[in-house]
């Protein structure tokens, strides 16, 4: 079922949201080559837990970390670990905090050290993707457009769009109505209403959009090996655009 927020429930939303944005800006500090996933995590978790939220993610599921951490070709839902980030990579930090009942919910990846070209462009351009997409979010407008947007903009820039996994309604819970794939066709889709509160978050990979999972049955990664970016905010639907939960 899809909500609409009350005012009261948008504020707390906002709160968490606050929280889960000055949480990446606390970490991208410590994004460097030698420290591990783990610390990473642990970061973040004590960082939540002392700005008056849970972590969204511990547990949900059963995810065994705080924060999802996942590393080049890995898509989504990296478990943290020892291993310990490399000059060259990019790390996508998938970051949730529970205020008072209400979730935020933020992606965003990140250099380690020096990148190339390819991989620097790959982050240019999802983050843009991002962006398209909420562009064309308003009250009345439907969840095909933003897929729409992202898919036509990712398909311009010879990106893969990973289909099997999307964004989604927010609120209570960190999963709710409606899903909002990163690809679609505009006009479709559930109406949009001011007062709903959205994740959008595409992920696009330098090459083939096809993705499995591995053996944790947890990290997916991309069926070539080839790097994956991720970018993600909480938004609200208002009556002429949308509000950005999770600023940075």
């Amino acid at each position: 079922m899809i909500t609409i927020k009350s005012p009261r429930e948008i504020e707390l939303m906002e709160k968490a949201g606050e929280i889960v944005g000055n949480t990446h800006n606390y970490l991208k500090e410590y994004i460097k080559p030698g420290i591990t996933t783990k610390e990473l995590d642990r970061l973040a978790e004590e960082f939540i837990l002392n700005s008056g939220a849970t972590p969204s993610f511990k547990n949900l599921y059963g995810f065994p970390g705080c924060i999802c951490i996942s590393i080049n070709e890995e898509v989504v839902h990296g478990i943290p670990g020892n291993r310990k980030l490399e000059n060259g990579d990019i790390v996508t930090l998938d970051i949730g905090a529970c205020y008072k009942g209400y979730h935020g919910d933020s992606a965003w990846t990140y250099a380690v050290g020096q990148i190339n070209e390819e991989k620097a462009k790959l982050m240019e351009l999802t983050e843009e993707a991002l962006f398209k997409g909420l562009s064309v979010i308003k009250d009345g407008a439907r969840v095909g457009d933003i897929g729409a947007a992202i898919e036509e903009f990712a398909h311009k820039n010879h990106l893969g769009v990973v289909k099997e996994l999307t964004g989604h309604g927010i609120g209570c819970e960190v999963h709710e109505d409606p899903d909002v794939p990163n690809y679609g066709k505009k006009g479709t889709g559930p109406i949009l209403k001011a007062g709903m509160t959205i994740a959008v978050e595409p992920m696009l990979n330098l090459g083939t959009a096809n993705v499995f999972m591995l053996d944790d049955d947890w990290t997916i990664i991309t069926g070539d090996n080839l790097p994956s970016a991720h970018y993600e905010h909480t938004v609200l639907v208002t009556n002429d655009g949308y509000t950005i939960l999770t600023k940075r």
